[in-house]
């Protein structure tokens, strides 16, 4: 059961918060066979980055009394949080490959101009 607090959570709501990095979170992972997680746009990095943002800055300003009344909605979010830091060294590697497969297109890319030109002078 989620507990109210007084007027902060009007202007916030935790579980909500906690729900949205869940959705985001399970749109990332890794496919059962262990493969990378997919690549996360840049939209949904701003959206968790969002998420954190608003929630750290909601929680700094609660005090001590009013976190001990909401165990349950700070364990979730805990563990929300926790999820996401397991999950980005991967998200890490994910883009590095990305990367490498990019460079490496853009390096045939190079090369066909290359020819093209050359080609092209010598008619």
């Amino acid at each position: 059961m989620i507990t109210s607090l007084p007027d902060k959570q009007t202007s916030f709501q935790l579980p909500q918060t906690t729900e949205r990095l869940r959705i985001l979170l399970n749109s990332l992972l890794p496919a059962q066979d262990g493969t990378l997680p997919r690549i996360a746009t840049p939209t949904e990095m701003a959206s968790l980055l969002s998420e954190l943002m608003r929630a750290g800055a909601w929680l700094r300003r609660l005090s001590d009394i009013e976190l001990s009344r909401m165990p349950q909605e700070l364990e979730g979010y805990r563990f929300q949080v926790e999820r996401l830091r397991r999950l980005l060294p991967s998200l890490q590697s994910a883009l590095l490959a990305e990367r490498a497969r990019l460079e490496s297109k853009r390096d045939q890319v190079h090369a066909a101009s290359e020819w093209a030109h050359t080609s092209r002078q010598t008619l």
